[in-house]
């Protein structure tokens, strides 16, 4: 990762001495409007939304890349180096955004590090210890859960953060902002208001899932379990231990229903519900969108509406 760092960090250097980045790029872009780069859906939907129309917004990484094992190339660098703003989630879900900053050289680019006054959580919070194995949390070598907007209380501070950042960037432009940012964060009250009544009254607390551990905010904000078949990355596998133990967890609960996610082939959660009869519902984690439902303009708040219905229906809500 460091040896692709420096040389990426090289050609940029080398581009900008070759005058194809010239000084006034640094500002606003063509329409005169900023330019934001945000690495995730999560952080670009959240800055979209913000902005309105006052800001170019694009997203970093391409639709469906999976972010845990994201490695930047040197035009995801030079696109930041142009960018008024470059907005990440966490460092630990980005661990790269670091390399992109140094990458790009300074300048005019304002950082948004957008888990600024958010709460983490540590990896398996509430799980037993064994439920991976020792070690199998670990991301960025800190063991801390970085998907924290599906806690939409941090959410809404995240959209503070950003609101501020823009606010600051461009001054002019700022009532705008922070209306919006206000319209939105009552959005994400609404959502989080849905889902403490919604979840208030099911049949089982138990969120089996067949993917990485990535809903183990949404599941101590309301109140529930939740067991994952793999470790925070998504490149990890589940051990024949872990898969045997889950199973077991289906059948003595007696659960209908098991969750996959986007991104994650679903084989592991197909391999679950063939031994134990159970049915297979989508879980959505916000990581990335396919370039279909994002040039249809799916959002954040249409993704987490339908996690709530399938969580209704697989927790057998009442």
């Amino acid at each position: 990762m460091r040896r692709i760092a420096m040389m990426v960090l090289m050609l940029v250097l080398a581009t900008i001495a070759s005058g194809c980045r010239k000084t006034e790029e640094l500002g606003t872009g063509r329409s005169g409007k900023l330019r934001v780069v945000a690495t995730i859906f999560p952080v670009y939907d959240f800055a979209r939304a913000v902005a309105g129309d006052k800001a170019e917004v694009t997203l970093l990484l391409p639709p469906g890349m999976e972010p845990h094992s994201f490695e930047p190339q040197p035009a995801d660098i030079v696109r930041v180096s142009r960018a008024d703003l470059f907005i990440y989630t966490n460092r630990y879900m980005e661990p790269w955004a670091g390399e992109i900053v140094k990458g790009a050289g300074g300048g005019k680019l304002t950082v948004v590090d957008a888990s600024r006054g958010a709460k983490f959580l540590k990896v398996g919070e509430g799980e037993d210890r064994d439920s991976h194995g020792a070690g199998g949390h670990n991301h960025g070598g800190e063991g801390m859960d970085p998907h924290l907007w599906l806690d939409f209380t941090n959410a809404q501070l995240m959209v503070d953060t950003i609101a501020a950042a823009l606010a600051e960037r461009d001054p002019t432009n700022r009532a705008v902002y922070l209306a919006n940012a206000a319209a939105y964060r009552a959005k994400l009250a609404d959502l989080d208001e849905r889902y403490r009544k919604g979840l208030a009254t099911c049949a089982t607390r138990t969120i089996l899932h067949g993917g990485h551990y990535a809903f183990g905010y949404l599941a101590n904000r309301y109140g529930l379990r939740y067991l994952s078949a793999y470790a925070v990355s998504a490149d990890a596998e589940p051990t024949p231990a872990r898969l045997a133990k889950l199973v077991k967890q289906v059948r003595a609960e007696g659960l209908k229903y098991i969750f996959t996610e986007e991104l994650l082939d679903p084989r592991t959660a197909e391999t679950i519900a063939r031994e134990t009869g159970a049915s297979i519902l989508m879980l959505h984690g916000a990581h990335t969108v396919s370039k279909a439902d994002l040039d249809k303009g799916t959002s954040f708040i249409s993704l987490m509406e339908k996690n709530l219905a399938n969580l209704r229906e697989g927790l057998q809500c009442r």
